[in-house]
């Protein structure tokens, strides 16, 4: 299945449009799992339903020509950031009519049901971890993929090509300086919405 996925991928990026079609039944299944995982820290204000914003993602992905994905795990990790930069425009929509409609629950602990996620504003998340990324261009990549869409600790190794123990070092590092961008006094939006 995964190489089935690579040679699609490859086909489709060097303009074979029928792989396109071949490709779609394949990782719809796991694009709407993706999806779900990014959209259950929203609590009960959800933006968007899985369906809508694994649709918006296929629609970013597929119309872009000039994509060259080689693997699977390209692909996967391309459409995490997709799917975030999808709520993040709907957020920016969703406060312009409604102030504070950006607010959702964000767990930066290993999931441990017994600790309470934050409300903190996703924009200003957003915000954090672009900074985040001037820092390491990686650090951004693996919060999206173990925040966003859920996967393990080797999961993301494999989806990044490198070490679990990379990935162990490089999470705890991003949730540490998230953690600290994110508390009361840190990183905060000016009236424009653009954070300072």
């Amino acid at each position: 299945m995964q190489t089935d996925v690579s040679q699609l991928l490859v086909r489709w990026s060097a303009g074979d449009e029928r792989a396109l079609e071949e490709l779609i039944p394949i990782v719809y299944g796991e694009l709407r799992l993706l999806g779900r995982s990014a959209l259950r820290h929203q609590g009960r204000e959800s933006i968007l339903q899985p369906t809508a914003l694994v649709h918006e993602a296929w629609l970013r992905l597929a119309g872009n020509q000039r994509l060259s994905l080689g693997s699977r795990r390209q692909f996967y990790a391309l459409a995490a950031k997709l799917m975030r930069d999808i709520l993040v425009d709907h957020l920016r929509r969703r406060r312009a009519a409604k102030r504070g409609g950006s607010r959702i629950e964000v767990a930066l602990d290993d999931a441990n049901p017994a600790v309470q996620p934050n409300c903190v504003d996703f924009l200003i998340l957003d915000d954090a971890m672009t900074r985040l990324g001037e820092i390491g261009s990686r650090y951004p990549r693996i919060v999206e993929l173990r925040y966003m869409v859920g996967l393990t600790i080797e999961e993301t190794a494999e989806v990044l090509n490198v070490s679990h123990a990379t990935i162990e070092r490089e999470w705890t590092f991003a949730r540490a300086w998230l953690r600290r961008e994110l508390q009361p006094g840190g990183l905060q939006p000016t009236h424009s919405g653009v954070p300072q």
